[in-house]
């Protein structure tokens, strides 16, 4: 296996069932672009959307937080199959909250990545913390792992690798991935 990832930090992640994400310069380079007739566009990163998508073959659910709400956010959310979503939120503990008890999950099952300073109270209350390279100095404080990527280019997905070689999970997909050997 090719991840970098210490046994302290594998332990620390082990019995994640919920990863919580934020969008932009999470799941974004957290640029926000606007065209000439005042729509939202974004970029997102294909090795990022393919981690969430193996988040959920493994069992563990990926939840959004997010503070914005566009069209393109919606879609790309939806052609990954994230079901659990929430838009428009600043305040975004009650809103994970709300999701652990939707999902019957607790507090120590639960895995979040943020990248400013509105992701702080999840990112100190989940089990396990996590922030890309380029997130705000006081988010990385707190983070129990930056990410060598940078948000909204592959910082997700050395999330979700990381998660799902703690779990256990890591191999059998990469295995399924490879196919059949010859």
């Amino acid at each position: 296996m090719a991840l970098p990832f210490t046994a302290e930090t594998l332990l620390a992640a082990q019995d994640i069932r919920v990863a919580f994400f934020d969008v932009d310069g999470v799941l974004t380079d957290g640029g926000i672009y606007f065209s000439e007739h005042g729509e939202t566009l974004k970029r997102f990163s294909i090795l990022d959307g393919y981690g969430l998508k193996l988040l959920r073959l493994a069992g563990i659910t990926p939840a959004v937080i997010t503070g914005r709400d566009s069209k393109p956010l919606r879609l790309r959310l939806q052609a990954l199959g994230i079901e659990h979503v929430r838009y428009g939120t600043e305040d975004k503990l009650p809103a994970a909250q709300a999701m652990l008890a939707l999902l019957g999950f607790e507090w120590t099952q639960a895995a979040a990545i943020g990248d400013d300073w509105p992701d702080l109270p999840v990112l100190t209350r989940v089990a396990f913390a996590a922030a890309p390279a380029n997130a705000h100095a006081e988010v990385r404080a707190v983070a129990h792992h930056v990410t060598s990527a940078r948000g909204g280019e592959g910082a997700a997905r050395e999330f979700c690798d990381l998660l799902l070689t703690a779990g256990g999970h890591y191999r059998r997909l990469l295995d399924i991935a490879r196919g059949p050997a010859a």
